[in-house]
């Protein structure tokens, strides 16, 4: 079991990224997706950088700048803005769930790229994952005037894009400072968004509630979760540590309902419940066969 202190961190982890679709649609309401995306990435640039060069991961950061500023934008820019514009035409219950498939895209790329093969459970997992994903995706991906086809496209590709960005990292970035990659990533995103954030930068004028969420999203969401997330793998580990991914929906439900006045139907609580059963047996955190030996009958002499 994890400490106490420990635990508390994890469920405020998942509280602050469950709360970062709030932020995020309070912001892209005005600011549009692409500049909200570029201001969280930028604003957690503007924390991470001190800490990067204080905590002695510049050197590492030198030695590897290409290739973490390539994972920044496709693991931070690119999805942050995706979800930005699902979250304008989707609840942000129904896009933290969608976003909760990260690790069954994971075991697909990792076992396409990296030949990690999954074995029958896990197997089982992505099945059961991916069903849960078309159910809860069959009435909602229309693609006729209104309806919200494209956004559920958006967050299945921003998730594709997470998966890709893993294992990238376990390929290319393997070794180096957590810290570096964390940071880094941040300047690269907002570096590979700055042109297109100019370019989509609103007309009018932008409320000061648009900036204190985007603000939110950029330090709490972003700059603190990172910092947090890595320092619960270095102290759990990053199995217990990926976990989080089961809480975050639970917390991004919550918010819509209590704050934004969002639905949660029953059809979307029993795919989500199914989505999350798949993705625990795809990553490993419920073994089936690890059970059946432990609980297997003695066999007599």
């Amino acid at each position: 079991m994890m400490p106490a202190r420990l635990v508390a961190e994890f469920i405020f982890l998942a509280a602050l990224w469950g709360a970062s679709f709030l932020f995020t649609r309070q912001a892209a309401l005005e600011l549009g997706p692409v500049a909200t995306a570029w201001l969280r990435v930028a604003v957690a640039s503007v924390v991470l950088w001190p800490v990067l060069v204080l905590g002695g991961a510049w050197p590492a950061f030198r030695r590897h700048a290409g290739r973490i500023l390539f994972v920044g934008l496709i693991n931070a820019g690119l999805p942050f803005g995706l979800f930005a514009y699902a979250v304008l035409s989707i609840s942000t219950g129904l896009a933290a769930i969608l976003n909760a498939t990260v690790p069954l895209f994971g075991a697909v790329v990792a076992w396409w790229w990296l030949g990690d093969r999954p074995g029958r459970w896990r197997a089982l997992g992505l099945a059961l994952g991916f069903a849960g994903v078309a159910l809860l995706s069959w009435n909602k991906a229309t693609f006729k005037p209104g309806g919200t086809g494209w956004a559920v496209l958006a967050c299945l590709a921003a998730t594709i894009l997470y998966a890709l960005a893993a294992s990238y990292t376990q390929k290319y970035l393997r070794g180096i400072p957590p810290l570096a990659t964390a940071a880094g990533s941040q300047f690269g995103a907002a570096l590979g968004l700055l042109a297109p954030a100019l370019l989509t930068w609103p007309a009018t004028p932008v409320t000061w509630g648009a900036w204190a969420a985007v603000l939110a999203a950029g330090v709490l969401c972003t700059a603190l979760a990172y910092l947090l997330y890595f320092r619960l793998i270095e102290a759990a580990g990053p199995a217990r540590t990926l976990t989080v991914t089961f809480l975050i929906p639970v917390f991004a439900l919550a918010y819509g309902a209590l704050l934004l006045q969002e639905p949660i139907t029953p059809w979307m609580v029993g795919c989500g419940a199914v989505i999350l059963a798949g993705v625990a047996l795809a990553t490993g955190f419920i073994d089936p066969a690890h059970w059946l030996r432990r609980h297997r009958p003695a066999t007599l002499p």
